[in-house]
């Protein structure tokens, strides 16, 4: 990486972080939703007319087993980056687990594009850096709308460039061969979403809300391990003694002398 190209990434995660502090105190919510709701629609637009068409001629002429493949071919590779942040967040044990995975797929799995490290019982963690960040203590910021990229997060703004600096795409140095790899990846992503992506069309009145919603509960949950704190304000712990000490606490006291409830005039008939 260029001294050029790595100061460039450190002022955009110098800005992204600033920018992280002043949503946070403003807004916790979707402060950016005109905007995001734009860049949503430019999206939807460029996949409607693109990226959809293109992925579903890609589906329908690959056979199955060869976008599988080119799955697991990236995951591999996503597997040893993986590694690096699990060790990064002290997951020492996690971590050669996932180097365990990349080592096995890349010489019994030519490459990768065979995945015989699941058949072994060696589980895939899947961490990035923003989930590395997450386990920082770094606040997820803004929820952010990307041009192409999609749905995001400040924080994950800031963690995206070097995810993207161990990707098999940066590493090729050839510029038409990068271009190629990054295409291929894109529209076989893309192709096993077409399912996915018609039900949210058929059912989800308000696609924009569904797809910030789930992706930043996903995101929540996965740099909590799949056990999130309860936010805020939450709570779903109260047992039943607590409820009724609170709902004793909220009644109005007995006056002395004052007549129960069912003597009460009118009570009975």
């Amino acid at each position: 990486m260029s001294l050029v190209h790595g100061g460039r990434l450190l002022l955009m995660a110098a800005s992204m972080a600033l920018l992280a502090g002043c949503a946070t105190v403003s807004n916790r919510g979707d402060p950016l939703e005109p905007m995001n709701r734009k860049i949503f629609a430019f999206n939807e637009a460029v996949d409607e007319h693109l990226l959809k068409p293109v992925a579903t001629a890609y589906a329908d002429f690959v056979p199955k087993p060869v976008r599988n493949g080119v799955d697991n071919f990236f995951n591999n590779i996503k597997d040893a980056w993986s590694a690096v942040n699990l060790f990064l967040q002290g997951r020492v044990q996690d971590g050669l687990n996932d180097m365990m995975r990349f080592g096995t797929n890349s010489v019994f799995g030519f490459f990768g594009i065979a995945d015989p490290a699941t058949e072994m019982g060696l589980e895939r963690h899947g961490e990035d850096f923003g989930q590395t960040l997450g386990k920082w203590g770094v606040p997820p910021g803004a929820y952010i709308v990307w041009p192409i990229l999609g749905p995001s997060t400040v924080r994950d703004s800031i963690g995206l460039p070097v995810d993207q600096a161990a990707s098999p795409d940066f590493l090729t140095s050839p510029t038409r061969v990068r271009n190629q790899l990054t295409a291929l990846r894109v529209v076989n992503a893309r192709s096993n979403l077409l399912g996915a992506s018609q039900v949210l069309d058929d059912i989800v009145l308000d696609k924009y809300t569904f797809i910030r919603d789930g992706y930043l509960q996903r995101r929540r949950s996965l740099v909590h391990d799949g056990n999130p704190p309860e936010e805020e304000g939450e709570r779903y712990d109260l047992e039943p003694s607590d409820t009724d000490a609170d709902a004793k606490k909220a009644a109005p006291a007995a006056q002395p002398g004052s007549a129960p409830a069912s003597a009460a005039p009118g009570a009975q008939k």
